[in-house]
């Protein structure tokens, strides 16, 4: 299953709920059908038991489609590690490297199976016991690695289901999904046409249905009586064509006559042909008669050149196999020599072994204060831990402080602006009106003076 989810192409993309549902709207507007019985007056459910049904089912399906996207999410993390949050991409590294685990262990396996094959043909019953125990201790680790699998995707899913805006993103993304995992949500999808077409449909148009399959079959029974009544004609027919037959067959024998005359005819013209046929070979064997003396005279010639040749290569044959000679008493000198090395060599080995288990009773002596020196350390980790988390939750509550103590700032000094600007206005407005005010008797005056 683990494999089978990393192998799934990624992006959440919903199901078109509105295609799912039966085209009735659509036939509605056409003419009626014989078939219009079985479609489901209905366009929409009714009650809250079918609504929860499909809603479990609706659920189920952007789950799987949200699992199909893990795999290319997996390897896409370093598009993807701007828009999802912390937690997802956290939860997607580790998902995909339990994956990478699992597969490693697989492959393993296999290569552990075709060395079995091979000590089984080389029959190393010793090396086949430890190899078996090896595959058997491998095969105990898969099953808690394949619950590790199942809890991350688990985990995954409920990251994104509460995170519909990572989702709205996922679906912006161009990801692919591979073939298989389509296949399985489109039967999902399919599934749910079935189902939706059952609910919509009651115990009343369930035997509506079963009336009008009754009255089809009814036709079916009257046509197919109508089908033999043809084929009775048909074979009426047949026996008219037989009769032609016949009579085809009859001009067809004249047109063999006539062909068997023209075969004869034939036959004389090949006679002339084969004549002239023979006088030609003639002709031809006297040419090659004369190539032939050609052709002699040249292998004599070949021959020659093939005698002085076999004398050349002779001569160089001795000279090669002296300096073959040589060679061999060159290498069996360095053969002697090599010996005499390879035994100085060999009590130099033995030397260095003893000195190797020496210094391993001195590795295991250091393991062990290794392993006492790892949890040690460990423990002091674990109190580092500790005091980092502390110190972050310490500057994560000054850093609110002083964002709380700028805003209230800002604020402050906004209030005294608005409240400067508007006292500003109000003095502007006074002085507006007491021009205005001196403006007016003096337009009056000018119009007297006119008239």
């Amino acid at each position: 299953m683990a494999l089978d989810i990393v192998s799934v192409a990624p992006l959440y993309q919903g199901p078109d709920i509105n295609r799912i549902r039966l085209m009735t709207t659509e036939a509605s507007k056409t003419p009626a059908s014989p078939l219009k019985s079985l479609v489901p007056p209905k366009t929409k459910l009714t009650t809250i038991e079918t609504k929860r049904i499909m809603s479990v089912l609706d659920e189920a399906i952007r789950k799987v489609e949200l699992v199909t996207l893990l795999s290319d999410m997996v390897a896409n993390q370093a598009a993807l590690k701007g828009t999802l949050g912390e937690d997802i991409m956290r939860a997607v590294s580790d998902h995909g490297d339990l994956c990478k685990s699992l597969l490693d262990s697989v492959n393993d396996l296999n290569d552990q199976e075709r060395q079995v094959q091979e000590l089984e043909d080389m029959e190393d019953e010793r090396g086949l016991r430890d190899l078996l125990l090896v595959m058997k201790e491998q095969k105990h680790s898969l099953p808690p690695l394949m619950r590790q699998i199942k809890d991350s995707t688990k985990n995954i899913l409920r990251l994104l289901l509460n995170n519909p805006q990572a989702a709205r993103l996922l679906q912006m993304q161009t990801l692919g999904r591979s073939a298989e995992a389509q296949s399985f949500i489109d039967c999902l999808v399919e599934l749910r046409g079935f189902l939706f077409e059952k609910l919509l449909t009651s115990p009343m148009e369930v035997r509506d249905q079963t009336l009008f399959i009754q009255d089809i079959s009814r036709r079916n029974r009257r046509n197919q009586e109508s089908v033999e009544a043809l084929e009775n004609e048909l074979a009426k027919s047949l026996k008219n064509r037989d009769a032609e037959v016949e009579k085809e067959n009859f001009v067809i024998q004249e047109l063999k006559n006539h062909l068997y005359q023209v075969l004869k005819f034939s036959e004389n013209s090949l006679l002339r042909t084969k004549q002239e046929a023979e006088k030609q070979q003639k002709a031809d064997f006297r040419a090659s008669q004369a190539r032939m003396a050609k052709i002699q005279q040249e292998i004599l010639m070949l021959r020659m050149q093939y005698h002085n040749l076999v004398t050349e290569n002779r001569e160089q044959e001795q000279a090669l196999r002296k300096k073959k000679y040589k060679v061999e008493t060159e290498i069996e000198n360095w053969i002697q020599k090599y010996d005499t090395e390879m035994s100085e060599k060999q009590m130099e080995y033995e030397e260095l072994e003893v000195i190797h288990k020496e210094e391993k009773v001195q590795l295991d002596e250091l393991r062990q204060k290794h392993d006492v020196l790892v949890e040690e350390f460990s423990q002091i980790r674990a109190e580092r831990e500790v005091n980092s988390k502390k110190k972050m939750e310490a500057e994560e509550q000054l850093v609110r402080m002083v964002r709380a103590a700028t805003l209230i700032q800002a604020m402050w000094k906004g209030y005294l602006v608005r409240s400067m600007l508007r006292s500003k206005k109000k003095k502007r407005g006074k002085g507006k009106a007491k021009d205005k005010g001196k403006e007016k008797p003096k337009g009056k005056e000018k119009a007297k003076g006119k008239r």
